[in-house]
Protein backbone atom coordinates (compact mmCIF):
# COMPACT_ATOMS: atom_id res chain seq x y z
CA UNK A 1 0.00 0.00 0.00
CA UNK A 2 1.14 3.80 -0.52
CA UNK A 3 2.93 5.30 1.83
CA UNK A 4 0.95 7.98 4.60
CA UNK A 5 1.27 10.99 3.76
CA UNK A 6 0.98 14.77 4.89
CA UNK A 7 1.28 15.70 1.27
CA UNK A 8 -2.06 17.14 -0.69
CA UNK A 9 -2.08 19.10 -3.98
CA UNK A 10 -2.81 22.12 -2.44
CA UNK A 11 -0.10 22.12 0.09
CA UNK A 12 2.04 21.49 -2.86
CA UNK A 13 0.69 24.01 -5.47
CA UNK A 14 1.15 26.82 -1.84
CA UNK A 15 4.41 25.63 -1.75
CA UNK A 16 5.09 26.20 -5.47
CA UNK A 17 3.97 29.74 -5.16
CA UNK A 18 4.99 30.77 -2.31
CA UNK A 19 8.90 29.84 -2.85
CA UNK A 20 8.35 30.41 -6.44
CA UNK A 21 8.99 26.61 -8.02
CA UNK A 22 5.48 27.10 -10.52
CA UNK A 23 2.91 29.16 -10.73
CA UNK A 24 0.03 30.67 -12.96
CA UNK A 25 0.90 32.15 -16.12
CA UNK A 26 -0.25 35.30 -17.74
CA UNK A 27 -1.59 36.07 -13.81
CA UNK A 28 -1.67 39.74 -14.45
CA UNK A 29 -4.54 39.19 -16.84
CA UNK A 30 -6.27 36.48 -15.32
CA UNK A 31 -4.34 33.29 -15.93
CA UNK A 32 -4.95 30.86 -18.90
CA UNK A 33 -6.58 27.16 -17.74
CA UNK A 34 -3.08 25.23 -17.12
CA UNK A 35 -0.39 27.46 -18.50
CA UNK A 36 2.29 27.74 -15.80
CA UNK A 37 5.20 29.69 -15.52
CA UNK A 38 8.56 28.11 -13.35
CA UNK A 39 10.46 30.57 -11.60
CA UNK A 40 14.00 30.44 -10.43
CA UNK A 41 13.52 27.28 -8.29
CA UNK A 42 11.19 25.54 -10.70
CA UNK A 43 13.45 26.23 -13.38
CA UNK A 44 16.86 24.26 -11.14
CA UNK A 45 14.75 21.78 -10.61
CA UNK A 46 13.42 20.61 -14.04
CA UNK A 47 16.91 21.31 -15.07
CA UNK A 48 17.64 18.36 -12.89
CA UNK A 49 15.51 16.25 -13.65
CA UNK A 50 16.09 16.44 -17.10
CA UNK A 51 19.86 16.05 -16.65
CA UNK A 52 19.59 12.92 -14.36
CA UNK A 53 17.01 11.39 -17.35
CA UNK A 54 19.75 12.64 -19.93
CA UNK A 55 22.47 10.61 -17.70
CA UNK A 56 20.86 7.02 -17.54
CA UNK A 57 20.53 7.39 -21.36
CA UNK A 58 23.63 8.74 -22.34
CA UNK A 59 26.29 8.86 -19.51
CA UNK A 60 25.76 5.92 -18.38
CA UNK A 61 24.98 3.80 -21.55
CA UNK A 62 27.09 3.40 -24.72
CA UNK A 63 23.85 2.23 -26.73
CA UNK A 64 21.73 5.92 -27.18
CA UNK A 65 22.18 8.97 -29.28
CA UNK A 66 20.45 12.31 -28.49
CA UNK A 67 18.65 14.32 -31.13
CA UNK A 68 16.92 17.43 -30.94
CA UNK A 69 14.18 17.63 -33.82
CA UNK A 70 11.96 20.29 -35.35
CA UNK A 71 8.39 21.13 -32.89
CA UNK A 72 6.99 21.97 -36.43
CA UNK A 73 7.19 19.17 -39.00
CA UNK A 74 6.08 18.76 -42.84
CA UNK A 75 2.05 17.72 -41.54
CA UNK A 76 2.22 14.57 -43.78
CA UNK A 77 4.14 13.05 -40.82
CA UNK A 78 0.62 13.69 -39.12
CA UNK A 79 -1.23 11.82 -41.77
CA UNK A 80 1.84 8.66 -41.64
CA UNK A 81 1.47 8.60 -37.68
CA UNK A 82 -2.32 8.20 -37.45
CA UNK A 83 -2.62 11.58 -35.92
CA UNK A 84 -4.62 13.49 -38.38
CA UNK A 85 -7.45 10.90 -38.00
CA UNK A 86 -6.96 9.50 -34.84
CA UNK A 87 -5.95 12.07 -32.12
CA UNK A 88 -9.00 12.79 -30.93
CA UNK A 89 -11.39 13.13 -28.21
CA UNK A 90 -15.21 12.89 -27.64
CA UNK A 91 -16.56 16.51 -26.74
CA UNK A 92 -19.55 17.50 -25.13
CA UNK A 93 -20.16 21.14 -24.49
CA UNK A 94 -22.99 22.39 -21.90
CA UNK A 95 -25.15 25.30 -23.46
CA UNK A 96 -25.91 26.46 -19.87
CA UNK A 97 -22.81 26.80 -18.18
CA UNK A 98 -20.79 27.08 -21.11
CA UNK A 99 -18.23 24.45 -20.08
CA UNK A 100 -16.85 21.78 -21.99
CA UNK A 101 -16.67 18.35 -21.07
CA UNK A 102 -14.96 15.19 -22.54
CA UNK A 103 -17.92 12.60 -23.01
CA UNK A 104 -16.83 9.38 -21.63
CA UNK A 105 -15.47 11.46 -18.39
CA UNK A 106 -18.80 12.52 -18.61
CA UNK A 107 -20.72 9.13 -18.70
CA UNK A 108 -18.14 7.87 -16.14
CA UNK A 109 -19.36 10.84 -13.64
CA UNK A 110 -22.46 10.14 -14.37
CA UNK A 111 -22.51 6.40 -13.60
CA UNK A 112 -20.04 6.93 -10.81
CA UNK A 113 -20.05 10.87 -9.02
CA UNK A 114 -17.05 9.73 -6.92
CA UNK A 115 -14.77 9.00 -9.68
CA UNK A 116 -15.59 12.70 -11.05
CA UNK A 117 -12.20 14.66 -11.37
CA UNK A 118 -13.54 17.14 -8.77
CA UNK A 119 -14.60 14.94 -6.48
CA UNK A 120 -10.89 13.13 -6.94
CA UNK A 121 -9.70 16.54 -5.98
CA UNK A 122 -11.60 17.29 -3.09
CA UNK A 123 -13.75 20.19 -4.58
CA UNK A 124 -17.06 18.43 -5.24
CA UNK A 125 -19.10 20.68 -7.22
CA UNK A 126 -22.96 21.58 -6.39
CA UNK A 127 -24.32 19.27 -9.37
CA UNK A 128 -22.64 17.56 -11.94
CA UNK A 129 -22.88 18.29 -15.23
CA UNK A 130 -25.95 16.82 -17.00
CA UNK A 131 -27.54 15.77 -13.36
CA UNK A 132 -30.12 18.31 -13.83
CA UNK A 133 -33.04 19.75 -16.10
CA UNK A 134 -30.82 22.82 -16.04
CA UNK A 135 -27.86 21.21 -17.92
CA UNK A 136 -28.60 21.30 -21.88
CA UNK A 137 -25.42 19.36 -23.37
CA UNK A 138 -24.79 19.20 -26.93
CA UNK A 139 -24.12 15.70 -28.92
CA UNK A 140 -20.61 14.38 -28.74
CA UNK A 141 -18.08 15.36 -31.12
CA UNK A 142 -14.66 14.52 -32.30
CA UNK A 143 -12.29 17.04 -31.18
CA UNK A 144 -8.78 16.68 -32.70
CA UNK A 145 -5.99 17.84 -29.96
CA UNK A 146 -3.52 18.90 -31.79
CA UNK A 147 -2.84 22.50 -31.99
CA UNK A 148 -3.19 23.97 -35.97
CA UNK A 149 -1.53 27.07 -37.48
CA UNK A 150 0.30 27.75 -40.37
CA UNK A 151 2.84 29.22 -41.90
CA UNK A 152 4.06 31.92 -44.49
CA UNK A 153 1.94 35.29 -45.08
CA UNK A 154 -1.39 33.92 -46.34
CA UNK A 155 -3.29 31.25 -44.85
CA UNK A 156 -4.46 28.67 -47.42
CA UNK A 157 -4.91 24.72 -47.10
CA UNK A 158 -1.31 24.77 -48.37
CA UNK A 159 0.32 26.41 -45.22
CA UNK A 160 -1.44 24.58 -42.77
CA UNK A 161 0.74 22.96 -40.37
CA UNK A 162 0.56 21.54 -36.56
CA UNK A 163 2.31 21.86 -33.55
CA UNK A 164 4.09 18.48 -32.09
CA UNK A 165 1.23 16.19 -29.97
CA UNK A 166 4.52 14.20 -28.87
CA UNK A 167 8.34 14.39 -29.45
CA UNK A 168 8.35 10.52 -30.68
CA UNK A 169 7.68 11.27 -35.27
CA UNK A 170 10.77 13.53 -35.04
CA UNK A 171 12.83 10.79 -33.97
CA UNK A 172 11.17 8.61 -36.39
CA UNK A 173 11.51 10.61 -39.12
CA UNK A 174 15.47 10.86 -38.35
CA UNK A 175 15.56 7.37 -38.14
CA UNK A 176 17.78 6.79 -41.62
CA UNK A 177 19.73 9.85 -41.44
CA UNK A 178 20.88 9.08 -37.91
CA UNK A 179 21.58 5.45 -38.08
CA UNK A 180 24.84 6.53 -41.19
CA UNK A 181 26.11 8.78 -38.71
CA UNK A 182 25.71 7.45 -35.50
CA UNK A 183 27.82 4.48 -35.98
CA UNK A 184 25.47 1.89 -33.98
CA UNK A 185 23.69 -0.87 -35.07
CA UNK A 186 20.10 -2.58 -33.65
CA UNK A 187 20.21 -2.60 -30.53
CA UNK A 188 20.38 0.97 -30.23
CA UNK A 189 18.59 4.21 -29.36
CA UNK A 190 17.51 7.58 -30.25
CA UNK A 191 16.57 9.57 -27.53
CA UNK A 192 15.36 13.59 -27.08
CA UNK A 193 13.87 16.18 -24.74
CA UNK A 194 11.86 18.74 -26.16
CA UNK A 195 8.12 20.49 -25.94
CA UNK A 196 4.94 18.74 -27.57
CA UNK A 197 1.49 20.59 -27.53
CA UNK A 198 -2.10 19.02 -26.51
CA UNK A 199 -5.24 21.11 -27.13
CA UNK A 200 -6.70 18.63 -24.12
CA UNK A 201 -10.47 19.55 -23.24
CA UNK A 202 -10.08 19.17 -19.67
CA UNK A 203 -6.83 19.92 -18.33
CA UNK A 204 -6.02 20.17 -14.37
CA UNK A 205 -4.72 19.24 -11.14
CA UNK A 206 -1.81 21.65 -11.42
CA UNK A 207 1.14 20.36 -13.95
CA UNK A 208 0.14 16.84 -14.33
CA UNK A 209 -1.61 17.83 -17.48
CA UNK A 210 -0.95 20.83 -19.26
CA UNK A 211 -1.45 22.44 -22.63
CA UNK A 212 2.35 22.86 -23.47
CA UNK A 213 4.64 19.92 -21.89
CA UNK A 214 8.14 18.64 -21.83
CA UNK A 215 8.77 15.07 -22.87
CA UNK A 216 12.09 12.94 -22.36
CA UNK A 217 11.13 10.14 -25.18
CA UNK A 218 13.16 7.45 -26.35
CA UNK A 219 13.31 5.30 -29.08
CA UNK A 220 14.98 2.08 -28.93
CA UNK A 221 15.21 0.60 -32.57
CA UNK A 222 15.83 -3.55 -31.78
CA UNK A 223 15.63 -6.67 -34.44
CA UNK A 224 12.42 -7.92 -34.66
CA UNK A 225 12.87 -11.39 -32.32
CA UNK A 226 14.75 -9.34 -29.53
CA UNK A 227 11.67 -6.67 -29.09
CA UNK A 228 10.12 -8.72 -26.01
CA UNK A 229 12.96 -8.71 -24.10
CA UNK A 230 14.31 -5.14 -24.62
CA UNK A 231 10.62 -4.60 -23.64
CA UNK A 232 11.01 -6.48 -20.14
CA UNK A 233 14.50 -5.00 -19.84
CA UNK A 234 12.86 -1.03 -20.03
CA UNK A 235 10.30 -1.90 -17.96
CA UNK A 236 12.29 -2.82 -14.89
CA UNK A 237 15.10 -0.03 -15.86
CA UNK A 238 12.38 3.32 -15.93
CA UNK A 239 10.86 2.17 -12.78
CA UNK A 240 14.37 1.77 -10.95
CA UNK A 241 15.49 5.42 -12.24
CA UNK A 242 12.15 6.82 -10.02
CA UNK A 243 13.94 4.34 -6.98
CA UNK A 244 16.93 5.77 -7.53
CA UNK A 245 15.80 9.26 -7.48
CA UNK A 246 14.49 8.79 -4.25
CA UNK A 247 11.09 8.00 -4.79
CA UNK A 248 9.32 5.31 -1.96
CA UNK A 249 9.11 2.05 -3.51
CA UNK A 250 5.49 1.55 -1.85
CA UNK A 251 4.50 4.60 -3.95
CA UNK A 252 5.01 3.29 -7.69
CA UNK A 253 3.96 0.65 -9.36
CA UNK A 254 4.07 -0.81 -12.74
CA UNK A 255 0.80 -1.82 -14.31
CA UNK A 256 0.67 -3.65 -17.59
CA UNK A 257 -2.26 -2.48 -19.90
CA UNK A 258 -4.84 -4.67 -19.94
CA UNK A 259 -5.63 -5.90 -23.78
CA UNK A 260 -8.64 -3.33 -24.89
CA UNK A 261 -6.53 -0.46 -23.98
CA UNK A 262 -3.48 -1.33 -26.00
CA UNK A 263 -3.01 0.74 -29.33
CA UNK A 264 -3.85 -1.43 -32.38
CA UNK A 265 0.43 -1.05 -33.14
CA UNK A 266 0.93 -2.15 -29.29
CA UNK A 267 1.73 -5.78 -28.93
CA UNK A 268 2.58 -4.52 -25.02
CA UNK A 269 2.61 -1.18 -23.19
CA UNK A 270 2.89 -0.75 -19.66
CA UNK A 271 2.53 2.44 -17.44
CA UNK A 272 4.60 3.05 -14.36
CA UNK A 273 2.24 4.77 -11.98
CA UNK A 274 2.57 6.98 -8.89
CA UNK A 275 0.47 7.43 -6.22
CA UNK A 276 -0.17 11.16 -6.42
CA UNK A 277 -2.04 12.65 -3.50
CA UNK A 278 -5.77 13.17 -3.97
CA UNK A 279 -5.58 12.07 -7.76
CA UNK A 280 -3.96 8.36 -6.68
CA UNK A 281 -2.66 5.89 -8.77
CA UNK A 282 -1.86 7.74 -12.14
CA UNK A 283 -0.27 7.18 -14.99
CA UNK A 284 4.01 8.74 -14.54
CA UNK A 285 5.83 7.10 -17.79
CA UNK A 286 4.40 4.69 -20.03
CA UNK A 287 6.87 2.05 -21.93
CA UNK A 288 5.21 0.15 -24.89
CA UNK A 289 6.44 -2.13 -27.60
CA UNK A 290 5.50 -0.10 -30.63
CA UNK A 291 6.04 -3.01 -33.35
CA UNK A 292 7.72 -1.75 -36.61
CA UNK A 293 4.35 0.59 -36.85
CA UNK A 294 5.84 3.76 -37.22
CA UNK A 295 8.72 3.26 -39.55
CA UNK A 296 6.30 1.46 -41.97
CA UNK A 297 4.12 3.71 -41.55
CA UNK A 298 6.58 6.51 -42.83
CA UNK A 299 8.17 4.53 -45.20
CA UNK A 300 4.48 3.67 -47.03
CA UNK A 301 3.63 7.54 -46.76
CA UNK A 302 7.21 8.60 -48.08
CA UNK A 303 7.73 5.97 -50.05
CA UNK A 304 11.53 5.82 -48.81
CA UNK A 305 12.49 2.41 -47.85
CA UNK A 306 13.41 2.76 -43.93
CA UNK A 307 15.24 -0.54 -42.97
CA UNK A 308 18.45 -1.80 -41.67
CA UNK A 309 20.46 -4.04 -44.08
CA UNK A 310 22.92 -6.58 -42.08
CA UNK A 311 26.53 -7.35 -42.80
CA UNK A 312 24.75 -10.81 -43.89
CA UNK A 313 22.83 -8.97 -46.15
CA UNK A 314 19.34 -9.94 -44.18
CA UNK A 315 17.32 -6.93 -44.37
CA UNK A 316 14.48 -5.93 -41.77
CA UNK A 317 12.46 -3.29 -40.14
CA UNK A 318 13.47 -2.74 -36.64
CA UNK A 319 11.17 -3.25 -33.67
CA UNK A 320 10.81 -0.02 -31.41
CA UNK A 321 10.38 0.30 -27.67
CA UNK A 322 9.26 3.41 -26.35
CA UNK A 323 9.78 4.78 -22.76
CA UNK A 324 8.25 8.10 -22.45
CA UNK A 325 7.98 10.46 -19.35
CA UNK A 326 6.88 13.97 -18.67
CA UNK A 327 9.14 16.44 -17.34
CA UNK A 328 6.53 18.49 -15.64
CA UNK A 329 4.67 15.06 -14.20
CA UNK A 330 8.00 13.64 -12.84
CA UNK A 331 8.77 16.94 -11.32
CA UNK A 332 5.16 16.67 -9.04
CA UNK A 333 5.81 13.10 -8.40
CA UNK A 334 9.04 14.40 -7.10
CA UNK A 335 7.73 17.26 -5.36
CA UNK A 336 4.74 15.27 -3.98
CA UNK A 337 7.14 12.04 -2.24
CA UNK A 338 9.94 14.64 -1.17
CA UNK A 339 6.84 16.91 1.03
CA UNK A 340 7.39 16.35 4.64
CA UNK A 341 6.16 17.92 7.58
CA UNK A 342 8.15 17.38 11.18
CA UNK A 343 7.89 19.56 14.85
CA UNK A 344 10.89 21.59 15.88
CA UNK A 345 11.02 22.90 19.36
CA UNK A 346 6.79 23.16 19.03
CA UNK A 347 6.81 24.65 15.48
CA UNK A 348 5.70 22.47 12.36
CA UNK A 349 8.69 22.84 9.43
CA UNK A 350 7.64 22.11 6.09
CA UNK A 351 10.74 20.52 4.28
CA UNK A 352 11.21 18.92 0.95
CA UNK A 353 13.70 16.13 1.20
CA UNK A 354 14.30 16.03 -2.14
CA UNK A 355 17.55 13.64 -3.62
CA UNK A 356 20.22 15.82 -3.32
CA UNK A 357 21.27 15.58 -7.31
CA UNK A 358 17.77 17.01 -8.19
CA UNK A 359 17.58 19.69 -5.36
CA UNK A 360 17.35 23.35 -7.04
CA UNK A 361 20.29 24.49 -4.57
CA UNK A 362 22.77 21.96 -3.19
CA UNK A 363 24.29 24.37 -0.65
CA UNK A 364 23.37 27.67 1.41
CA UNK A 365 25.80 29.70 2.88
CA UNK A 366 24.63 31.84 5.82
CA UNK A 367 26.74 34.82 7.67
CA UNK A 368 24.84 34.28 11.58
CA UNK A 369 25.57 38.01 11.61
CA UNK A 370 25.53 40.89 9.20
CA UNK A 371 29.01 41.91 11.08
CA UNK A 372 32.23 40.97 11.94
CA UNK A 373 33.70 40.04 8.26
CA UNK A 374 31.26 37.41 8.44
CA UNK A 375 29.57 38.05 4.96
CA UNK A 376 32.85 38.17 3.71
CA UNK A 377 33.86 35.44 4.68
CA UNK A 378 30.41 33.62 3.58
CA UNK A 379 30.81 35.29 0.29
CA UNK A 380 34.46 33.67 -0.04
CA UNK A 381 33.38 30.53 0.23
CA UNK A 382 30.22 30.41 -2.60
CA UNK A 383 33.04 31.69 -4.89
CA UNK A 384 34.80 28.48 -4.24
CA UNK A 385 31.54 26.30 -4.25
CA UNK A 386 29.97 27.71 -6.89
CA UNK A 387 32.33 26.74 -9.31
CA UNK A 388 31.39 23.18 -8.52
CA UNK A 389 27.61 23.20 -7.71
CA UNK A 390 24.21 25.06 -7.31
CA UNK A 391 25.04 27.59 -4.50
CA UNK A 392 22.79 30.52 -2.66
CA UNK A 393 24.51 33.10 -0.31
CA UNK A 394 21.49 34.72 2.08
CA UNK A 395 22.53 37.01 4.84
CA UNK A 396 18.80 38.45 5.20
CA UNK A 397 16.49 37.53 8.76
CA UNK A 398 17.16 35.16 11.46
CA UNK A 399 19.37 32.29 11.17
CA UNK A 400 16.09 30.04 12.11
CA UNK A 401 14.11 31.56 9.74
CA UNK A 402 16.81 31.22 7.12
CA UNK A 403 17.08 27.72 7.66
CA UNK A 404 13.51 26.94 7.33
CA UNK A 405 13.52 28.95 4.09
CA UNK A 406 16.13 26.67 2.75
CA UNK A 407 14.42 23.46 4.40
CA UNK A 408 11.03 24.61 1.80
CA UNK A 409 13.22 24.50 -1.28
CA UNK A 410 14.91 21.23 -0.61
CA UNK A 411 18.42 22.62 0.28
CA UNK A 412 20.25 19.52 1.64
CA UNK A 413 23.14 21.56 3.61
CA UNK A 414 23.46 25.01 4.96
CA UNK A 415 26.85 26.65 5.81
CA UNK A 416 26.83 28.55 8.55
CA UNK A 417 29.66 30.85 8.72
CA UNK A 418 30.06 32.57 12.89
CA UNK A 419 32.38 33.79 14.91
CA UNK A 420 34.23 30.60 15.30
CA UNK A 421 35.21 30.79 11.45
CA UNK A 422 36.97 33.86 11.95
CA UNK A 423 39.41 32.05 14.41
CA UNK A 424 40.39 28.57 12.99
CA UNK A 425 38.46 28.77 9.50
CA UNK A 426 35.69 25.85 10.36
CA UNK A 427 31.89 26.10 9.61
CA UNK A 428 28.95 24.55 11.13
CA UNK A 429 27.07 22.53 8.49
CA UNK A 430 23.85 21.71 9.00
CA UNK A 431 21.91 18.72 7.41
CA UNK A 432 18.82 19.28 6.03
CA UNK A 433 17.12 15.49 6.86
CA UNK A 434 18.54 14.68 10.43
CA UNK A 435 19.89 18.18 11.56
CA UNK A 436 22.81 17.15 12.34
CA UNK A 437 25.27 20.11 12.55
CA UNK A 438 29.25 19.56 12.32
CA UNK A 439 32.39 21.67 11.90
CA UNK A 440 33.87 21.01 8.74
CA UNK A 441 37.12 23.01 7.86
CA UNK A 442 36.74 25.69 5.15
CA UNK A 443 39.38 24.27 2.97
CA UNK A 444 37.49 20.61 3.15
CA UNK A 445 34.48 21.82 1.49
CA UNK A 446 34.96 20.78 -1.76
CA UNK A 447 35.47 17.62 -0.63
CA UNK A 448 33.19 17.45 2.17
CA UNK A 449 30.29 17.76 -0.50
CA UNK A 450 31.03 16.19 -3.36
CA UNK A 451 31.54 13.16 -1.30
CA UNK A 452 28.14 13.64 -0.12
CA UNK A 453 26.79 13.77 -3.61
CA UNK A 454 28.33 10.84 -4.56
CA UNK A 455 26.56 8.75 -1.94
CA UNK A 456 24.22 5.71 -2.92
CA UNK A 457 21.21 8.75 -0.77
CA UNK A 458 17.74 7.64 -0.18
CA UNK A 459 15.43 9.68 1.43
CA UNK A 460 14.85 9.00 5.65
CA UNK A 461 11.26 8.43 4.73
CA UNK A 462 11.92 5.48 2.68
CA UNK A 463 12.59 3.88 5.76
Amino acid sequence: MPTTDPATLDKIVALCKRRGFIFGASEIYGGLANAYDYGHYGVLLKRNVVDAWWDSMLQERDDIVALDSAIIQNPKTWEASGHLAGFTDPLVDCKTCKRRFRADHLQEAQANPDAHPDVRCGRKPSKLPGETDECELTEPREFNLMFETSIGPVKDSGSTVFLRPETAQGIFLDFKTVLTFARRRPPFGIAQVGKSFRNEITPSNFIFRTLEFEQMEMEFFVPPEQAADWYEHWKAARLQWYVDLGIRPDNLRLRDHDPDELSHYSSGTADVEYFFPNIQWSELEGIANRGDFDLSAHAAASGKAIEVVEPDGRRYVPHVIEPAAGVGRSMLAFLCDAYDEDTIEGETRTVLRLHPRLAPVKVAILPLVRKDGQPEGAQEIQATLKRLMQTEYDEGGAIGKRYRRQDEIGTPWCVTVDHQTLEDRTVTVRDRDSLAQERVAIDALPGHFAARLAEDWRSPKAG
